[in-house]
């Protein structure tokens, strides 16, 4: 790989190792997505806890408490959802924060479920705050408050609905009012993956693509799916192509690493646009405490991108440091480029 500082300017939702859904995958990933308690790899606290609640929901022939899933994307909180959903036996009904624009979209959403159901609100911190008002005694007394009319003659009505179970997902825990946090029973928060786990996964997901796999081949993606079952599962599909053209169609650790190499993904899951914001902040401007609208106009990106889609893995692997005066290289990072600190 060039090792010499390039201008580079992309959009995240093609990169191979972006963490957000990129359009048109999730029909690809539906298939490979686990149905059951058993199938579904990591997060074993998680899983254990959430175990226990629903079989003494069941038992009590109950709705689940509401539950909060928070982490960073791409780790399987939709994927979860469906699975608890499955374990209890209900029907699951999907939306998102931003498309809850009205009240009366919430009560057309709630009126339409069954008892015990479940509604997963994906981005749940994106939600309208009016809106989110009215979801309140839905989550606590089943109920929606509307008022009728104006002035004096105004009259507060009561719409009954039936018991259900709100499973909200959120990268943005922080972003949550109080209000509306305190009113989930059970909270979970989902790590990163571990490469075993991973691994797992990615040897999972080949068998329902139908290919074979080596065991080695599995890890090695693994290691460069920065913890996110995601990207592992893009970058399975990708080198299941270099296998078939270039390959005998057996996925080994020699065609993974040749695919790896052609899409620039090094040993810790950094492609070029990452190595371009540390080489800029290495080659540049000398490893000094630089501004993040330093960095961007350095390497063409905008600045939320590189806060909301690139910095957050480099902080995770200590490859920055976020100072008063600025970003930081860290030695770790000077050491995988092979640069020396000045």
């Amino acid at each position: 790989m060039d090792e010499k500082f390039t201008s580079y300017k992309d959009n995240d939702d093609n990169r191979i190792v972006s963490v957000r859904e990129i359009e048109g995958e999730d029909k690809e990933e539906a298939t490979l997505r686990p149905r059951t308690m058993g199938e579904y790899v990591g997060q074993q606290k998680v899983k254990d806890n959430l175990n226990v609640y629903i079989t003494a929901a069941k038992k009590r022939k109950e709705a689940l408490d509401h539950v909060l899933l928070y982490g960073p994307p791409g780790l399987g909180k939709t994927t979860l959802s469906s699975v608890i959903a499955n374990e209890l036996g209900v029907q699951m009904s999907l939306t998102s924060g931003p498309a809850i624009e009205k009240a009366s979209d919430l009560a057309a959403i709630l009126t339409k479920l069954n008892e015990n159901d479940v509604l997963f609100i994906d981005e749940i911190h994106r939600m309208n705050h009016k809106v989110e008002e009215i979801l309140y005694p839905a989550m606590e007394d089943f109920a929606l408050d509307f008022m009728v009319g104006e002035g004096p003659s105004a009259r507060s009505v009561r719409i009954n609905l039936p018991k259900f179970t709100l499973i909200g997902a959120t990268t943005k825990a922080g972003m949550l009012t109080g209000p509306l946090r305190d009113r989930f029973g059970v909270i979970c928060r989902l790590e990163l993956y571990s490469p075993e786990d991973l691994a797992k996964i990615v040897t999972r997901s080949a068998g329902i693509l139908g290919s074979k796999i080596e065991k080695d081949a599995s890890l090695e993606i693994a290691r460069r799916s920065r913890g996110t079952p995601r990207i592992a599962n893009r970058i399975l599909r990708r080198v299941r192509d270099f296998a078939e053209v270039k390959g005998s169609g057996v996925i080994d650790v020699k065609v993974t690493k040749m695919a790896l190499e052609a899409m620039e993904i090094d040993e810790l899951g950094l492609d070029n646009v990452d190595r371009n914001i540390l080489y800029a902040m290495i080659d540049k401007f000398g490893g000094r405490a630089v501004g993040l609208d330093t960095i961007a106009a350095a390497t063409g990106e905008e600045q939320c991108t590189i806060e909301d889609v690139y910095e957050p893995y480099l902080l995770q692997i200590g490859f920055i440091a976020r100072t008063p005066r600025g970003r930081v290289p860290m030695p770790i990072a000077y050491e995988h480029l092979g640069r020396k600190i000045n």
